[in-house]
């Protein structure tokens, strides 16, 4: 019974944690309960979309949110709600993209330049800084300007004024803890600096990265519509929040509100998501909280 007392706790799997973690804040819960509903709208809201998103009827155009139209439509006489849904998956692909390749990439260039330092260090300073030196959404515009207006290269200009943030987050914790204990005790039993970096540092920079990742997703979809807004994005007629915001712009002054503000809606919905995940993920990543 005296060893039992004593026994140390036991780490969980990593289910066992992140279900622990959504059943201790009810916050996290509902946050990736909204999470949940974006991503069956991105799977599923072509499927379930009542009317065909592209589709234009002018006898039905600027009528006000009703039964057959729960949002109402717009001037084409097509119908918002299942714009917004359809809209969606485009949306959310361009932000879960850009931020998954400026998080790798700024993961492994700030990974080497916290723990080999030196000249490495020096050169990825200067191009941060010179990333940081543009305001960003000015500088995304110029990308896209310069690239042409594709989803593709909306993604890259993301990735691309997303990256400093990772860098500089990543190069900080590995640099605190390229010296600590555990890391040292790793090289002695004879890992690799490689080795030592990817699985014993690295993890444990994950749980502030992880709050970053929730923030620049929601940040990502503002970036998006608003390229698309000023005509620097998605092209119209595909069905995209931003674009839907700014052809609804022009219809609020006359009464016709509804246009505009449920995709306005959803934009809001999709950012406030994503800022109340940065706490549960990481928590959920953090490896010293599974026991």
């Amino acid at each position: 019974m005296t060893e039992a007392m004593h026994e140390p706790p036991r780490s969980r799997s990593t289910l066992d944690h992140a279900l622990y973690v959504l059943r201790d804040n009810p916050v996290t819960l509902i946050a990736f309960a909204m999470f949940a509903l974006l991503l069956f709208m991105a799977l599923f809201g072509p499927l379930v979309a009542p009317y065909d998103p592209l589709a234009s009827n002018t006898d039905v155009a600027l009528k006000p949110p009703s039964a057959a139209h729960w949002f109402g439509t717009d001037n084409l006489g097509r119908d918002v709600f299942s714009r917004v849904l359809v809209a969606a998956r485009l949306d959310l692909m361009i932000s879960i993209a850009a931020v998954a390749l400026s998080f790798i990439v700024g993961s492994v260039l700030g990974a080497a330049a916290g723990y080999w330092g030196g000249w490495i260090d020096t050169v990825l300073g200067r191009l941060l800084d010179t990333i940081m030196a543009f305001p960003l959404f000015v500088l995304a515009m110029g990308i896209v300007a310069a690239l042409g207006n594709s989803v593709e290269n909306i993604i890259y200009a993301t990735a691309i004024i997303n990256t400093p943030f990772y860098a500089r987050l990543v190069r900080a914790e590995v640099n605190i803890r390229r010296n600590a204990g555990f890391a040292q005790a790793a090289k002695l039993a004879g890992n690799s600096d490689l080795r030592v970096l990817a699985f014993h540092i690295f993890p444990n920079a994950l749980p502030p990265m992880m709050v970053q990742v929730s923030l620049n997703l929601g940040w990502s979809i503002l970036n998006a519509a608003g390229l698309s807004f000023i005509g620097l994005g998605v092209r119209p007629p595909t069905a995209e929040w931003g674009v839907m915001v700014a052809e609804g712009a022009n219809f609020i002054v006359s009464g016709e509100w509804w246009v505009a503000l449920f995709p306005g809606l959803a934009l809001m919905f999709a950012v406030f998501t994503f800022n109340l995940l940065g706490d549960g993920l990481r928590d959920i990543v953090d490896p010293r909280q599974r026991t």
